[in-house]
C-alpha cells in the first residue's frame, strides 16, 4: 500500500516516497506554518483524526483482532478510548493551554515586562510499540499537533495489521507535510533517526530508549521517552482481599499482561496471603473461565503477539518451574496459537528469570512477606518502576511505602487506572523513563517555553562598564541588597 498518495486539498504535498523527502517537506512546511498554525487550525486537525477514528472502528478493531486476537470491548476501552478522551480534553483546555503567561518582575529586572510564550518545537518522531499499538501511535500525535508541530510516526512492525491502517488513517487524514507514517523494522527506525528530529516521542523498551537517546544526541533534540520495567505491587495485612484480586487479575492480564504498568509481580502479607490466592483465582475463573479450556476458549483473553515472545514467555515459566517454582494456576501454552494461560507462579527466589526481567506477559509471581522494610528494600535495589501498586485500608503503609520508594506513578487500591486520568503527568523516572505524557503535560512535552523580555524602564544599563567608582558602589550595593 503506497502511503504517500497525493492528496487533492489545496495544501497538498506531491507523491514523495523517501524519508528525507517528507522530513525536508514537513520542515519547510513548518516554517510557512509558524505563526499561522493557531489554535481554530490545530482544533480542526484534531477534528479530523477524530473522525477518522470514528469513521474506521471496526477495521480498528479487526487489525487488532489479527495481530493478536485482541478483544472488541478490550480494544475500544484500552486503544481507541484513551485517544479520544485526549482528544476532547485538549480541545477544552488547548485555549488555556496556548496563552502567553506574564511573568512577574523581581527588583533586579524593574522596569522590564516579561512573558512565557509556548512555540511549537517544530518536525517530532513518534515511535510506537507493538503492545498498544494503535493507541501508541495515535496518542502521542494528539499532543504533537496540539502543540502546533508536524510528526513522523514509526508503528511497530511486530503488529502489521495495525500499522498498516495507522498508516492508512494518516495518509486519508493529514497531508504528508503535517503527518506522515513510514512503516517498516529496524532499518527504518535506525534511518528515522539519523534525521536531526526536533524531538522525539519513544514508547519502548529501556534498552531500545538508550539507543533513541544516543541518536537524539546527535543533534541534541529533545525526548520524552516512555519505557517500562518491572512494577511491583504490595497488598498489605488489612486490604480489601476480593477488590484487589479483581483490581490487579484486570490490570495483569488486560491485554495478555502485556501492558508497560500491568502489575509484574505481588507482595502479599503472610497474614493473608493464603485469602489472596484463593481470591485470584475465583478472579481469574470468574473472568476468563473456571477451567484450562474454558479459560483458551474465551474471547476475552488476548493472545502473545507472536513467535519470538511466545517463547520467551513460556521459557520464563520453564525457568521459574525447573528452579523450584510452583504453578498454582495455569502454566497451560499452544505454541500454534501463542496462546499461555492466566499463569500463578509461588515459591519464587532471586534466582529465576522472573525476578529479574519484565514478564510482559499473563505470569504473576506472588511473594509472601512479614516485613515491609525488606519488601522496600527489594523495590529499591531494583531500577525505578514505571508504577508502582498498594493495597490496604490503612494509610500508614500506603504512606510509608509513597515516602520510601520512587517510581514514576503510584496505584493505591487500583491498577492502571491512572493511564487513563487526563490530569496527571504520566511517565517513568530514570529506567522507566524520561518526560511526562497526557494532557497538558504531553503539550508541554511537544512545545518550547520561549522567554520575551521587554525593556520598559530598566535601569539596568547603570551597572554597565566603565567600572567607575560610582558604578562600583552601585554593584555592591545591588550585590548586598538584591543578592
Amino acid at each position: 500500500m503506497n502511503i504517500y498518495a497525493e492528496n487533492e486539498t489545496a495544501n497538498a504535498l506531491p507523491f514523495v516516497s523517501r524519508i528525507e523527502d517528507v522530513f525536508k517537506a514537513q520542515c519547510e512546511a513548518g516554517l510557512i506554518r509558524r505563526g499561522t498554525f493557531d489554535r481554530k487550525a490545530r482544533i480542526a486537525q484534531l477534528d479530523r483524526l477524530k473522525a477518522a477514528i470514528l469513521r474506521r472502528e471496526d477495521e480498528i478493531i479487526a487489525a487488532c483482532f489479527a495481530d493478536f486476537k485482541k478483544p472488541a470491548a478490550e480494544v475500544k476501552l484500552t486503544e481507541i478510548f484513551p485517544i479520544l478522551q485526549e482528544i476532547s480534553h485538549t480541545k477544552r483546555h488547548l485555549k488555556s493551554w496556548m496563552k502567553v503567561k506574564r511573568a512577574m518582575p523581581t527588583l533586579g529586572v524593574l522596569g522590564t515586562t516579561a512573558r512565557i510564550q509556548p512555540e511549537a518545537k517544530g518536525v517530532c518522531l513518534i515511535i510506537a510499540p507493538w503492545n498498544y499499538p494503535f493507541q501508541l501511535a495515535l496518542g502521542p500525535l494528539v499532543s504533537a499537533l496540539a502543540a502546533g508541530n508536524s510528526a513522523i510516526i514509526k508503528p511497530s512492525e511486530e503488529t502489521p495489521h495495525t500499522s498498516a491502517l495507522v498508516a492508512d488513517l494518516v495518509a486519508e487524514t493529514f497531508s504528508p507535510d503535517l503527518v506522515a507514517v513510514f512503516e517498516g523494522d529496524v532499518a527504518v527506525a535506525t534511518q528515522l533517526l539519523d534525521l536531526p528530529f526536533d524531538h522525539i516521542f519513544f514508547t519502548g523498551s529501556p534498552q531500545v530508549g538508550k539507543i533513541v537517546m544516543t541518536a537524539a544526541a546527535k543533534s541534541l533534540a529533545s525526548v520524552t521517552l516512555e519505557l517500562g520495567g518491572k512494577s511491583p505491587t504490595i497488598v498489605g495485612p488489612t486490604a480489601n482481599v476480593k477488590k484487589a484480586a479483581r483490581n490487579i487479575v484486570w490490570g495483569k492480564f488486560a491485554n495478555n499482561g502485556q501492558t508497560c504498568i500491568a502489575p509484574d509481580h505481588v507482595f502479599v502479607h503472610r497474614d493473608i496471603a493464603l485469602k489472596f490466592n484463593d481470591a485470584v483465582k475465583k478472579e481469574i475463573g470468574r473472568v476468563f473461565g473456571e477451567t484450562p479450556e474454558a479459560q483458551k476458549l474465551t474471547p476475552d483473553y488476548c493472545r502473545i503477539v507472536n513467535d519470538r515472545h511466545f517463547n520467551r514467555v513460556s521459557g520464563l515459566i520453564e525457568d521459574a518451574k525447573s528452579k523450584g517454582g510452583k504453578i498454582t494456576l495455569g502454566g497451560q501454552v499452544d505454541a500454534a496459537q501463542n496462546y499461555v494461560a492466566p499463569t500463578l507462579i509461588s515459591n519464587v527466589t532471586a534466582d529465576m528469570e522472573i525476578s529479574r526481567e519484565e514478564l510482559f506477559g499473563p505470569i504473576l509471581p506472588i511473594i509472601e512477606y512479614e516485613d515491609i522494610d525488606k519488601v522496600i528494600q527489594q523495590i529499591n535495589a531494583n531500577p525505578k518502576p514505571l508504577a508502582l501498586y498498594i493495597f490496604d485500608k490503612g494509610k500508614t503503609l500506603v504512606d510509608e511505602v509513597i515516602a520510601r520508594t520512587s517510581s514514576g506513578a503510584v496505584g493505591v487500591n487500583l491498577t492502571v487506572v491512572h493511564f487513563l486520568h487526563p490530569n496527571l503527568p504520566f511517565g517513568g523516572v530514570n529506567n522507566s523513563g524520561i518526560g511526562a505524557a497526557h494532557g497538558v503535560y504531553g503539550f508541554r512535552a511537544f512545545s518550547h517555553e520561549k522567554s520575551i523580555l521587554h525593556d520598559k524602564h530598566s535601569i539596568t544599563h547603570m551597572l554597565f562598564p566603565p567600572y567607575t567608582g560610582f558604578v562600583k558602589r552601585l554593584i555592591n550595593i545591588v550585590v548586598k541588597v538584591l543578592g
